[in-house]
């Protein structure tokens, strides 16, 4: 997924009230934009951060501007990171149009579908009349290289799982995708820590049969795109 128009570049200075983020740009002084991650951006926020951010054409925005990416530091590693947590399905539906997810190659991916028998949708359905499910984890949270998932209790992330698990025993394939937009990520866990409920179910659902994939990221100023498979520690 290539940025069009290129991204501009500025220092992160705050990020707050859980949609907003405060950036010093150079000749234009502090400009306020919308941070799309319903997360907590533990270890992605840190005041002095090199950040990059886009500008949206739409007239009706109230804050134009959209923080794209960080660079943090992870184990005296520089790392860059998309924390715009809006953009991992996309960069998914890339990579799965152009053959990079070796598991998943089952024809033409359709976006947002509902869940069988029951509210909510999951993010792709695979195929046609015996679909894959997959339901796309963004990873930013990093601890000397491994990712971990989530950074703040989720209670929608634990019911997607879930949901899996229940398309599973009606005879459907569902897979659980963690994608990590961040290079400094080597391996992908979850975080009991954070959310033990989260981790328990999901070590249920492979219990039950959801496969589970983790795959990292190429993330540049240019763009962020799929590079291949990580390890899974479950």
């Amino acid at each position: 997924m290539r940025f069009l128009p290129p991204l501009e570049s500025g220092v992160l200075l705050r990020r707050y009230k859980r949609f907003l983020a405060d950036v010093e740009v150079a000749g234009r002084g502090v400009v306020t934009m919308h941070c799309a991650n319903t997360g907590a951006m533990l270890g992605c926020d840190t005041p002095g951060s090199p950040a990059w951010f886009s500008t949206s054409g739409n007239p009706k925005r109230k804050y134009p501007q959209s923080l794209e990416l960080v660079e943090v530091r992870d184990g005296g590693r520089v790392c860059t990171v998309c924390v715009n947590t809006a953009r991992p399905n996309a960069i998914v539906e890339e990579a799965l149009a152009a053959g990079r997810i070796a598991e998943l190659r089952q024809g033409p991916a359709r976006r947002e579908v509902p869940i069988p028998g029951e509210a909510g949708r999951f993010d792709f359905a695979l195929g046609g009349e015996a679909p894959t499910f997959v339901e796309v984890k963004s990873v930013t949270l990093c601890r000397d290289g491994v990712g971990a998932f989530p950074d703040a209790v989720s209670e929608r992330a634990r019911r997607h799982v879930e949901a899996l698990a229940r398309c599973v025993a009606r005879g459907s394939r569902s897979v659980l995708l963690f994608c990590a937009p961040h290079t400094g990520i080597r391996r992908v866990t979850v975080a009991d820590d954070i959310d033990p409920r989260y981790g328990e179910a999901v070590r249920e659902a492979v219990a039950a049969g959801v496969e589970v994939l983790a795959y990292g990221c190429v993330v540049t100023p240019g763009e962020v795109a799929i590079e291949g498979p990580l390890p899974l520690d479950l």
